[in-house]
């Protein structure tokens, strides 16, 4: 074979990915290299598959704060023809996984202009509950929940972080472990005084930091002040590219569904009891729970 077949094998990008796991790999795998635009593109298409499900290519680009040109040069970048080829992966994944919900929530946003009653919108909630619930039942790795379930185990003292929307999540671990006989402190920034909260926490100990878009920059400042004493932090967020990613040994990566601009804290809630009640669990046996030998 001649030296420019060669190089024109070598001119050949590789094949689209057909499936969204490969997809979202590859767009983590890619985005720190690529050009402004196009990673802001593969970072809102992995923040936000179900609106680049749904939406039009004008819509998308709105959300993602891009030009409709872009959405089809990011497309290409990818290997794919268009962007509606790139869209068809994310539509399959609603098929494979969660046919039912997703569609009922889609048939909910174009009604959302609608007057609609306290008890049908309860329902609408409901269904945007269950969709969550199903969704990070799916997704999550059993092998990461019972690490973060070990590391809280371990810990001397478990400080929890959350603010805005994840407050009530940091609150309610705070007193379930309370309640299971484990020490816990709840980082609740009283007077401002949340970065000297956490300050006590030592390396024997475990920060839970859990924040959502848009980002809280007080849990990322007490993760990260954190982790550069040494102690151990568990992030409980809802992106590959989130801030607190760096800073956390411990990642459970939660997508809640949203309703309107209303999202669920549903499945987030129910991990946490989860994780409460397991770490109880291997703290009550006398171990970590790590059955590797």
């Amino acid at each position: 074979m001649s030296a420019s077949s060669d190089k024109e094998q070598d001119d050949v990008p590789p094949a689209a990915p057909r499936d969204y796991d490969a997809l979202r790999a590859l767009l983590i795998e890619r985005k720190p290299a690529m050009p402004k635009r196009l990673a802001q593109v593969a970072a809102f298409a992995v923040d936000r598959p179900d609106d680049v499900t749904f939406g039009t290519v004008a819509v998308i680009a709105e959300q993602a704060g891009v030009q409709p040109s872009t959405l089809v040069r990011f497309a290409q970048s990818l290997g794919y023809q268009g962007f509606s080829e790139l869209q068809d992966v994310f539509r399959a994944r609603l098929r494979e996984r969660w046919p039912d919900y997703d569609e009922r929530l889609e048939v909910l946003r174009r009604r959302a202009g609608e007057t609609q009653g306290a008890h049908a919108l309860f329902g609408d909630f409901v269904d945007t509950a269950v969709a969550s619930l199903l969704r990070l039942r799916n997704t999550l790795s059993p092998a990461t929940m019972d690490e973060a379930a070990r590391a809280m185990a371990r810990a001397r003292v478990i400080y929890l972080i959350g603010q805005r929307r994840a407050f009530p999540v940091s609150a309610y671990m705070a007193y379930a472990l309370s309640k299971l006989g484990m020490a816990a402190v709840l980082v609740d920034n009283l007077a401002s005084l949340g970065p000297e909260q956490a300050l006590a926490a030592t390396p024997d100990d475990l920060v839970v930091a859990i924040s959502f878009t848009p980002y809280t920059a007080l849990t990322v400042d007490v993760a990260n002040a954190a982790a550069a004493r040494g102690v151990p932090v568990l992030a409980v967020t809802d992106s590959p590219f989130s801030p607190l990613i760096q800073p956390a040994r411990t990642v459970i990566e939660v997508a809640e569904a949203d309703l309107g601009a209303f999202r669920s804290l549903s499945g987030t809630l129910c991990l946490a009891m989860a994780l409460c009640v397991a770490a109880a669990e291997i703290r009550r046996k006398g171990g970590d729970g790590d059955t590797t030998g």
